[in-house]
């Protein structure tokens, strides 16, 4: 995590860019649809004297990270792996939740032109799923 980028696709509350800013990030950049979760995800990292870019899916992404997180539902994140492809570096890390076990084959499936994908870890119904983005 050490002097890296994060993205932190459907960020929400922040949390996943500010937990990465704390353990020593150099950049951490949250995307969310909703402009209430902006505000709070700003609010949150003021609150954690952290220095955060929060901004909503609609504006331009201008990053490649390290490190490209997201936790959200199976279906956004199925749509989403284009996008999230296009802004992870060849070499970077991708970590996804949100995902039930039923739906992980689907999800890996959505991210295999770009990433080696696997089932990180479980707990009851939910996975976490991690992949390295292969170069282009």
């Amino acid at each position: 995590m050490k002097d890296c980028s994060v993205l932190d696709y459907g960020c929400g509350s922040g949390i996943l860019a500010i937990a990465a800013l704390r353990l020593g990030a150099r950049q951490a950049t949250g995307v969310d649809i909703d402009p209430l979760a902006i505000e709070a995800a700003c609010h949150n990292a003021a609150q954690n004297q952290v220095s955060a870019d929060f901004i909503s899916s609609d504006e331009q992404l201008e990053m490649r990270a390290d490190i490209t997180v997201a936790n959200i539902l199976s279906g956004p994140l199925v749509v989403l792996a284009p996008l999230l492809a296009a802004h992870t570096r060849a070499g970077g890390r991708l970590a996804l939740s949100g995902v039930l076990s039923s739906q992980a084959s689907e999800v890996i499936e959505a991210y295999l032109p770009w990433f080696d994908m696997a089932q990180d870890s479980q707990e009851e119904d939910w996975v976490c799923l991690a992949g390295t983005r292969r170069s282009e």
